[in-house]
Parts: structure tokens; C-alpha cells; sequence
């Protein structure tokens, strides 16, 4: 693994749905960089994009527009067989809706090596088995079905689910959508315990701003745009917040700087030794 290697490149995406006769944006240029081995966030309301992005980065969906680049793959055009060869060997990806993710008819341990078995995995099945039960504390429920399993554990179960192929990349869509506080906190710990463990670089969509003391950088979502990011330091419990300009130039302001300014329209720019002044048009 290289030290800051970029391994999830996303420049320019748009995607565009049809509803009946409207036309709707989900996507509106958005860009986003994930480095190897980090664990990240995405956050944002209910309509920010956030889960669009998600899908196409897990392969279930392709934006109308720009590029989108995970490890070796370029998602854009990609053939039905390498779409599946992507989903099966690369990506890992865990639902909210913890029924999406399990087969309640196998137990557990089926479950996880279920998608093993799909791939014609034979080496080091075993071997992979172990280190995922032992990770995650499953090996005392590995022959309990998913009826018999807290949302906790299932969500649990989801995860090894999820790493089954060793996949370099884990996404979760709202992975604690649908538990309590104290039960979130246990599954999110998993998932870092993951990303110790196995290298495994993470993305997290959801609602929740809580989820920073569990990743290393958030990345917030506004009407179909990246517009912010916030890295945190375990250490010292820093944080640092900055505005993202993209290759286009773009900058989304938050909306609190505008009223606090009274910009509306139209501004003007002065550049000076690294320092951006937007100033007011007086005749707005």
C-alpha cells in the first residue's frame, strides 16, 4: 500500500434522473478524492446526493456525466462482466435495511461465506473465514440465523458479509439508520476495527454529523455538490473545515456567510498573496 495513494478519483459527476416527464439532478458536478486506507463520511439531508454517489461507486448505478475512477477500475463504460468482477473482488457494500443484507435461512456463518462460495473461492476460504469471525466477535452466534441475532449483531454479520472476497473497499449506506445510539456506536467501532485489521479503506454515507468521532474526514453533500470537508485529529481533538473548490473552479459558500455578508448576486474578486477577497457589489 502506498502512504496517501489516491484510490477513489470522482471528477465532474452528474447524474440524471427521468421522472415521467421531469427531468431530476442529483449529481451536479460532484468531485471527491479517498485516499488508500482511509476511513471517511459523507453526510448530508435526505436529497443531497449522498446515496446516488454511493450507488455508483458500488456499481449499481452510472452517473450521466464525468469520471469515476476506484483502485485499478474506470467505472465509466464499464461491461456487464467487469461490473461483476468489480462488485464481487473490489467493493463490499452494506444496506441500512438489515434484510437487504442477510439471507435468513442460512446461519451466520453461511451467511459470510456465501459470497466465497459464489465466487469459486477455494483457497484460504477457511483461513479468511477466521480472521473475519474473530474480528468481529461472531464465532459465539456463528451457528444462530439471522431471526435469532439483535439489528446490532446483524449489522455485525452484514460487515463480514460484506468482506467476505476481501474487498479493498467497504461501503455502508446508513449502516446505523435503524438502531439506537449505543448499538451504532458498537457496529461503527466495527467497522474501524476493520479498517485496523485488514487495510480496508471506508465510506460511510448518513445523516448523522455524529458520525466524526468514529472517521478520520467528513465530507458534507448540498443540493447534488461536495460543498465542505473536515478532518479531525484523534490526537488532540482538532478539527479543521474547508470550503471545496473544484476543477472547475467552483466553490459552494455556506449559506450562514451569506447572510451574515448580505451578499446576494454578484461580487467582486481580489486576489493577493494567496488571499481571495469576495466584496459586496454596492449597488445590489
Amino acid at each position: 500500500m502506498i502512504k496517501n495513494e489516491k484510490y477513489i478519483i470522482c471528477k465532474g459527476l452528474y447524474k440524471i434522473f427521468k421522472v415521467s416527464d421531469l427531468e431530476v439532478v442529483a449529481l451536479r458536478g460532484v468531485e471527491l478524492e479517498v485516499k488508500r486506507g482511509e476511513v471517511s463520511a459523507i453526510v448530508g439531508a435526505s436529497g443531497s446526493g449522498k446515496s446516488t454517489l454511493l450507488n455508483i461507486l458500488a456499481g449499481y448505478d452510472f452517473p450521466s456525466a464525468g469520471s469515476v475512477e476506484v483502485g485499478e477500475y474506470n467505472l465509466i463504460g464499464m461491461g456487464k462482466k467487469e461490473i461483476i468482477k468489480y462488485r464481487r473482488s473490489e467493493v463490499g457494500f452494506i444496506w441500512q435495511q438489515t434484510s437487504k443484507n442477510l439471507l435468513p435461512y442460512l446461519t451466520v456463518q453461511d451467511n459470510i461465506e456465501l459470497p466465497m462460495l459464489i465466487a469459486g473461492a477455494s483457497k484460504n476460504k477457511r483461513e479468511r473465514l477466521e480472521e473475519i469471525m474473530s474480528t468481529l466477535d461472531l464465532k459465539e452466534i456463528s451457528k444462530r440465523y439471522p431471526r435469532d441475532l439483535s439489528g446490532g449483531e446483524q449489522q455485525k454479520v452484514a460487515i463480514g458479509v460484506a468482506l467476505s472476497n476481501s474487498p479493498s473497499l467497504l461501503l455502508a449506506d446508513e449502516p446505523t439508520g435503524e438502531l439506537d445510539d449505543s448499538t451504532g456506536k458498537v457496529v461503527l467501532e466495527s467497522i474501524k476495527k476493520v479498517n485496523q485489521s485488514f487495510g480496508t479503506t471506508v465510506l460511510i454515507v448518513t445523516h448523522d454529523p455524529g458520525i466524526k468521532t468514529d472517521v478520520q474526514r467528513v465530507v458534507s453533500m448540498r443540493d447534488g455538490r461536495t460543498a465542505t470537508e473536515v478532518f479531525y485529529e484523534d490526537v488532540e481533538g482538532k478539527e479543521d473545515e474547508y470550503s471545496i473548490i473544484d476543477s472547475f473552479g467552483e466553490i459552494q459558500l455556506p449559506q450562514e456567510i451569506l447572510e451574515k455578508s448580505k451578499i446576494k448576486n454578484r461580487v467582486q474578486l481580489k486576489a493577493s498573496k494567496g488571499i481571495i477577497n469576495l466584496e459586496k457589489v454596492n449597488d445590489e
